[in-house]
């Protein structure tokens, strides 16, 4: 019996850590800081605009943050949709952002570097910067833009995907906030 319930919890184990690593998220040492993460478009676990969809304007939403560690060196930001039909689908990896900066204005400007230093990576339409919500029809997706406050500028060249940043992040997380939003496509 236990030999059984043995093979069990080594089996359920193995199944979390695959399905953790196929999501691509980076790694956290579960010890990291709470970073507020908010949008004046939209409240936490409600509908985004539809301003901010791929058939609209596509306008990434303003956000704001604060609660960011006094040892950050930069931040990155990543959004992305879970309930994609060919699984995690990514919106927007944008890395190297100042650590003193309070948020993000609306309608980031789709370049590989902004004014300020930050760089935008490629999202999983193929392009830089914030594609929006583009769901099939059907029950709602759900849309988590993380915020990652770390210990290094990470000086990576633009252009990185998820992946990418995941991997280069690892080890450096000291905080995160996470904001989601949905829609539906009907």
């Amino acid at each position: 019996m236990r030999m059984r319930i043995g093979r069990l919890f080594a089996a359920t184990l193995l199944a979390g850590l695959i399905i953790g690593c196929n999501r691509g998220d980076p790694p956290t040492n579960g010890t990291t800081v709470k970073i507020q993460l908010t949008s004046t478009a939209f409240a936490e676990g409600q509908p985004i605009p539809r301003r901010h969809i791929v058939d609209a304007e596509n306008l990434s939403p303003a956000l704001q943050w604060s609660g960011v560690p006094p040892a950050a060196k930069s931040l990155a930001l990543i959004c992305d949709d879970p309930d994609a039909p060919l699984g995690t689908w990514v919106h927007w990896v944008i890395y190297d952002l100042p650590p003193a900066s309070a948020g993000l204005n609306e309608g980031v400007a789709k370049s590989p570097e902004l004014a300020d230093g930050s760089r935008q990576g490629v999202n999983d339409f193929g392009r830089i910067g914030y594609d929006g919500p583009s769901p099939p029809p059907g029950k709602p997706h759900r849309y988590f833009f993380r915020l990652y406050a770390l210990d290094a500028k990470l000086d990576l060249k633009p252009a990185l995907t998820k992946k990418d940043l995941a991997r280069a992040m690892d080890g450096h997380i000291l905080g995160e906030g996470e904001l989601m939003g949905t829609y539906q496509k009907k």
